[in-house]
This record gives C-alpha cells, structure tokens and sequence, in this order.
C-alpha cells in the first residue's frame, strides 16, 4: 500500500495503538524475581518519540490492549499517554466505544492500528484502519495503511510519520519538537 489518503489523515483526532505485536514484538518474557511474578517487554524508543510528535501536533493518543500488564501501564506513564485501556477479555469494540463516548471523538476521525484478530471488530469501524508488517492476513484485510517495519521495531514511528506528512504537518511539528529542546531548526 502506498500512503494514507490526506483527506483522511486531516480527520483524525485520536490514534489508539494495540500494545502487544504493534507497540512491542509481540514478545513476553515472564518468570519470577524471587518469588514475585515479573513479565517483561520490549519497547522501540523511536516509536516512543513518533507519540511525542502526535502530541506536539495536537492529535490524542491512547493505548488499547486484551492483556492486563504492568509493563504496558509504565511505559504508558513514561509517555505521557493517559488513556490506557488493558481488557483481559480483549472486548476492545465497547471499552473503545466507551473512550470515545468521554472524549466525544467519532469513529471516523480514529486511527486505529492492530495486529491480530482482536482488533478487526475495531478497525472495521474507525476512519483509519493500520496495521503493521507483521499484521496477520485478516488484519492486513480491513487495514487502509501497512508499515514497512514490524510492531516493536519502529512501525509506530513509520506511521506517525506518515500520518503527518499527509497532513501537511511533518515540518511544522518537527520544527516545534527541535524547539522544545532548546535546537535550532534552520
């Protein structure tokens, strides 16, 4: 698939990611640390900077995931990202319906990325469906935009850039995020 469409793009409001197999590779490491229960994740920092420039845009962010898990709570708090849906049912359609109610933002104006059949009721229903490369075939259907980059390896950060860029907004936004780091951006 080639970009996201910029009529589109300039709709959206609010990007709600799937955790596990878009913002991590899918990947859990559990065990123990004496006798508590630990389970560990791995999250792409770069990925991390592309929800700063949403942000920095003016466009929402919330997380949405079928596990319960305190790696998905911490890094979200890390980021800033106040939304954070953890459903251990992955009945993600109502409790996105119910997020979408508070912050009266319509289905359209959402883009949604996931990665597996949890998430196809979702992207059946929002404005801008995506999925990342390693997106399962049903997913891959109903999805408008596919990353290059698999989940947990930058697919974020590729598709927060190419939402912006088809919003017109890439150099606005990168030129404020060298600002609030005291750069220059000429």
């Amino acid at each position: 698939m080639s970009g996201i469409d910029p009529r589109i793009a300039r709709g959206i409001r609010l990007v709600v990611l799937d955790v596990d197999g878009v913002l991590t590779d899918n990947t859990l490491y559990i065990g123990t640390a004496g006798e508590v229960p630990v389970e560990l994740k791995r999250f792409d920092v770069q990925d991390g900077v592309g929800l700063r420039l949403l942000r920095i845009a003016g466009i929402g962010v919330a997380l949405l995931s079928g596990r319960v898990s305190d790696a998905t709570r911490i890094r979200a708090a890390e980021l800033g990202i106040a939304d954070v849906i953890q459903d251990p049912s992955a009945s993600k359609l109502p409790r996105l319906r119910e997020l979408l109610a508070t912050r009266g933002v319509r289905w359209e104006e959402v883009l949604y990325a996931g990665d597996d059949l949890a998430d196809v009721p979702v992207m059946r229903r929002v404005g801008l469906p995506v999925t990342v490369a390693n997106g399962v075939a049903e997913v891959r259907a109903v999805s408008a935009f596919v990353t290059a980059r698999a989940g947990g390896s930058g697919a974020v950060r590729e598709l927060v850039e190419a939402l912006l860029h088809a919003r017109g907004e890439w150099d606005r936004t990168l030129a404020e995020y060298y600002r609030e780091r005291g750069g220059d951006v000429t």
